[in-house]
């Protein structure tokens, strides 16, 4: 039995927990701190995982720590587990580098940092993970079992790509609903009303999505497909495909992420 300690049980430590019972780990082998009562309280009733108050109240290190809390606390509250010297640790805070858990935990700590999404909370999450040296290949495994709850998982061997990471699949559900938002208000500015425009587009970027998931071809084959010569389709899609357009314009977004990434990383 693999015993789990996850630090901080609120949107996204909760999904987590909740992703794992479902596959099937043990409630009595999972133990959550998490200061909130409410938050706590949830998790409890959710999963019938053990609310403990600190890492002294367990009787022997876990097999792996997961840090899902917020990077602004991680200095505060990463130190404390240093102790844990043979446990994995399994980092979902945006920003915090491997290089900062080895000054917080020790040099030899097994530490696997990862990017998961906020689709995760819906079991539709994408993370994209980074190993220190000192991580075993069980570690590793562990660690993508555990990520696995709430989606899909890649690896990366160089660090450095979470900033890009973060800016396109971390930031990226942003990205979406904005398209959302603005799609409903192109509707309503062409007569559409309100609650049908908004409709429209909350079904028609569900939809796609869930299209683009079945659907071997690629998001370019599917574009095109859609797309008849001289249909209203290729209208717009003159529009947003001109210089200066979509493609162009989320360039610069995703490169501005990353670049406020990497700002906070350092």
């Amino acid at each position: 039995m693999t015993t789990i300690l996850l630090v901080g049980g609120g949107r996204m430590g909760g999904a987590l927990a909740r992703g794992w019972r479902q596959r099937g780990i043990a409630a009595d082998s999972i133990f959550v701190i998490e200061p909130d009562v409410g938050s706590a309280s949830r998790l409890k009733a959710d999963t019938g995982a053990t609310i403990i108050g600190g890492p002294d109240a367990l009787k022997s290190p876990p097999e792996v720590v997961v840090f899902a809390v917020k990077p602004q606390a991680m200095a505060e509250i990463a130190p404390a587990y240093r102790k844990f010297a043979g446990s994995a640790f399994l980092s979902i805070a945006a920003g915090r580098t491997l290089k900062f858990f080895a000054g917080a935990l020790g040099p030899q700590a097994a530490v696997v940092r990862s990017m998961p999404n906020t689709p995760a909370s819906v079991g539709r999450g994408f993370t994209v993970a980074c190993a220190n040296a000192n991580v075993s290949a069980a570690q590793r495994a562990l660690c993508q079992s555990l990520l696995e709850a709430v989606g899909e998982v890649a690896w990366v061997e160089d660090e450095a790509l979470l900033d890009p990471v973060t800016a396109v699949s971390g930031s990226g559900p942003a990205y979406v609903f904005l398209l959302m938002e603005a799609l409903a208000e192109a509707g309503k500015a062409a007569g559409l009303p309100a609650d049908l425009a908004e409709r429209l587009a909350r079904a028609t970027i569900i939809g796609s999505g869930e299209l683009a998931r079945l659907s071997p071809e690629s998001a370019a084959d599917l574009r095109r497909a859609v797309t008849s010569p001289g249909g209203t389709t290729e209208a717009a899609l003159k529009v947003l495909m001109a210089p200066g357009g979509l493609t162009d314009l989320m360039t610069r977004a995703v490169a501005a992420a990353t670049k406020r990434s990497r700002e906070l990383a350092g």
